[in-house]
């Protein structure tokens, strides 16, 4: 008996650890959310601030003309100061393309071996201009009143941080994976806004964020998740990481549950990264946002362990008839995701599959990630995947 009360408390307590991450969390910052402030940028012609836009490329050089000039034409052009290009090791063109733009503001920076993101940005941001550095990757396209409207809260000196906001740009023939995924970014998205309209977001979006330039710290070299360091720093520093959901970077999602595996193994990898290269932010005294870091970022990495320990006790359990039906729900769920990636397999797209394919292919990128965090498994230079 007393065995039996104990796989019953290992089954609830992780299905309820279970349940506070994926909804609990995300339901419980809405509501702390709701009555405060919203924010969406004041009036963006209120701000006359200069930017330095900082991008890091390697081997960019057919997505980079396209990248600068959209900033260049965009409605907050007359703001950006210079955009410095920290080409890591790129062995194409890339210099070639840059100088015939023929714009001054834009600025090379050829680093001759390649030595990862944080180190170029190490260099680079010291190096900016304006009191206003943008962050920004090379792919993406900004939308044009991205830039005043991630600048117009820099006017509230309680900011540090704001972050864009990427969307992925589907049609109605997109993958299944790509359903799931853009599911999955919906769901972030929403999160993130409720946290920026508390006390704040534990991280940017890579693609687009902006930084006070006296906040900038330099991270070690080895860092994955720059776009999570270099914010939280600030955020230690007492001030506030916001997301601005106006502030539009357009991409495409990942045509394949690879693609989107690899994406995120390296990023959950990251995730694991962070505890041991900044452990105070693991302590709520330390860390002024540490009940969103932990339940936002932490608990899911121990999310496929509770997956398999719910399991493992429920068929332990199955002389009960009451987990007898719990087991064909949770068999249910598997073999949703089973569907999903036999539609993904074939190049069907479902809308109805891809969300539980995202979810247990997140979860079994995460156990990997963490073999990989553990191991030191990982490069800090991305790599592409076709």
């Amino acid at each position: 008996m007393t065995t039996i009360i104990g796989l019953q408390l290992a089954f609830w307590a992780c299905i309820a650890v279970l349940a506070y991450i994926y909804a609990g969390y995300p339901v419980l910052v809405w509501v702390r959310s709701r009555g405060k402030r919203s924010d969406v940028a004041p009036a963006v012609e209120q701000s006359k601030r200069d930017v330095s836009i900082v991008i890091v490329a390697h081997n960019e050089a057919r997505t980079l003309p396209r990248k600068i000039q959209s900033l260049l034409a965009s409605e907050g052009a007359a703001q950006i100061r210079e955009i410095l290009i920290g080409s890591d090791g790129s062995t194409d063109n890339t210099a070639i393309v840059l100088a015939e733009l023929g714009d001054p503001r834009v600025k090379l920076f050829a680093f001759a071996d390649r030595c990862g993101k944080p180190s170029v940005l190490n260099d680079l941001v010291p190096q900016c201009q304006a009191q206003i550095v943008l962050l920004a990757d090379a792919r993406q396209i900004f939308d044009p009143k991205c830039i005043q409207n991630l600048l117009a809260h820099f006017d509230d000196p309680t900011v540090g941080v704001v972050s864009g906001e990427l969307v992925l740009r589907s049609d109605a023939s997109q993958s299944t994976a790509a359903a799931g995924i853009g599911f999955y970014w919906r769901y972030e998205k929403f999160i993130r806004r409720s946290e920026s309209r508390g006390r704040g977001v534990p991280g940017a979006t890579g693609a687009c964020y902006a930084i006070r330039k006296e906040l900038f710290q330099p991270i070690p070299p080895a860092t994955i998740l720059d776009d999570v360091a270099i914010p939280m720093q600030a955020v230690a520093r007492g001030y506030r990481c916001l997301f601005e959901p106006a502030a539009l970077v357009f991409d495409e999602p990942s045509k394949s549950t690879r693609q989107e595996s690899i994406r995120k193994r390296r990023t959950i990898a990251g995730v694991a990264q962070l505890v041991r290269l900044f452990p105070e932010w693991t302590l709520p005294w330390r860390n002024p946002l540490w009940f969103e870091y932990v339940s936002h970022k932490l608990l899911r990495l121990v999310s496929p362990l509770l997956m398999v320990l719910a399991l493992i006790a429920n068929l332990c359990l199955l002389n009960l008839p009451a987990y007898r039906v719990l087991l064909i729900v949770q068999g249910a769920f598997y073999v949703s995701a089973g569907i999903g990636w036999c539609y993904q397999l074939s190049g069907r797209g479902s809308r109805l599959f891809g969300p539980p394919l995202m979810f247990v292919t997140l979860n079994l990128t995460t156990a990997a990630a963490l073999w990989d965090a553990l191991f030191a498994k990982y490069r800090v230079t991305w790599q592409k995947t076709a």
